[in-house]
């Protein structure tokens, strides 16, 4: 494979070496992520995520960014929703690489981006930290999850296999133990046996391996969005699937409010708040960072988005529960996002900007929705207002 990871061009360091500095410049605290989705073609034709190789490439392309920014950036996240990347992206093929191998494409490239952020965390450590003093972590994204019925055992466990299979899955090996969760290994095991394999699909660290992702992430980097509830679904199928193996069903409630651009995004602030106690309770209370949390609109969005600005309204206020009830150590949030940009197979028309943009102009004219005016008031204030909190 390519040594290279990205050609950062010198108009490319450029580029970021001003949006980095002009931050600065207004009093913003940068938080720079080094892989959001956007592997390049030439990497890809080698295997991307799927070769073994690539997390020697990546941890060279970290320390290039390292080397370059570290000066000004004290934050730092490795991979951006490791979990989307490999079941969307490898194992159903709906977004980018657009590679369906159900059962074992997940698997194998989460285990590779792993052990990539594993890399590139002790190169900050053993080479950076010393001088430039910044931290660095991986971004996790998460539903939180209920059982169906709160009174049924088999819904309850497959509660806790749908958190294993999906927060879990990297959290465990980076802030716990460096493997993944018993639950996971156990589950994928019985399936690849049940379905003919010799050993189980998923793929195992070794002991040196485990030793070097075991605490790999200076703080917890949390993208929420959504809540489902779970009931226990049996796996009678003969095909290898990540959700066969997880052998959990979501549902969606659909007494919650969903927003209107997105109909996977049902409105349940207080998930967050159980989320962010389970983050808590379970990975030894560690810093979080809330890195995105959003509500689309659809095509054409009206500038006076209240139902939006209601989303947040309450999903601050379970924030606050977290902090001040639940003694949940959160130091920072992010919302998705500051304009409307392209999402996903969604294109253009689903909007999670704080900023309308005007897609059919070639200057892009910027126009704040009113989720925007009232955010600002909470930037500036530090916290909700009692105009703020009235508002609907």
């Amino acid at each position: 494979m390519n040594p290279t990871f990205f050609l950062l061009t010198f108009s490319g360091v450029d580029y970021y070496d001003k949006i980095i500095d002009d931050l600065l410049a207004n009093g913003i605290v940068p938080m720079v992520t080094l892989y959001h989705f956007d592997l390049p073609q030439h990497l890809e034709d080698q295997g991307g995520w799927s070769s073994d190789a690539i997390t020697e490439v990546f941890d060279n392309y970290a320390q290039f960014c390292f080397r370059t920014f570290g000066n000004r950036v004290k934050l730092w996240v490795t991979i951006n929703e490791p979990y989307v990347v490999a079941k969307d992206g490898y194992e159903k093929g709906i977004v980018a690489p657009g590679i369906m191998e159900p059962g074992i494409g997940a698997y194998r490239t989460a285990h590779n981006m792993i052990k990539a952020h594993a890399k590139a965390w002790h190169s900050y450590d053993l080479l950076f930290r010393k001088k430039q003093h910044g931290l660095v972590s991986i971004a996790l994204n998460s539903d939180w999850a209920e059982p169906l019925d709160s009174t049924c055992l088999a819904d309850q466990e497959a509660t806790k296999r749908y958190m294993a299979f999906c927060l879990d899955w990297f959290a465990e090996p980076i802030f716990i133990s460096g493997d993944y969760p018993a639950i996971m290994k156990s589950q994928i095991s019985v399936m690849s046996t049940k379905q003919g394999y010799l050993s189980s699909r998923l793929p195992e660290f070794t002991e040196e391996e485990k030793k070097m992702i075991k605490g790999t992430a200076d703080f917890f980097a949390l993208n929420y969005y959504t809540t489902r509830k779970v009931k226990h679904q049996e796996n009678t199928r003969s095909e290898p699937s990540v959700s066969g193996d997880r052998e959990a069903e979501q549902i969606m409630d659909h007494s919650w409010p969903f927003a209107a651009g997105s109909s996977w995004l049902a409105v349940v602030p207080w998930g967050l708040r159980r989320l962010l106690k389970y983050i808590k309770d379970t990975y030894n209370n560690p810093i979080i960072y809330i890195t995105e949390n959003g509500f689309s609109q659809s095509d054409p969005a009206p500038l006076d988005d209240t139902q939006r600005w209601k989303y947040f309204r309450l999903t601050l206020q379970e924030i606050l529960k977290a902090v001040s009830l639940d003694d949940v150590h959160l130091n920072g949030y992010f919302v998705w996002s500051l304009l409307d940009n392209f999402e996903w197979t969604c294109g253009y028309s689903c909007r999670f900007g704080l900023f309308h943009v005007d897609f059919e102009n070639p200057a892009l004219p910027r126009v704040p929705y009113r989720s925007a005016i009232e955010y600002a008031k909470v930037i500036s204030n530090n916290g909700l207002t009692k105009s703020t909190e009235e508002l609907r």
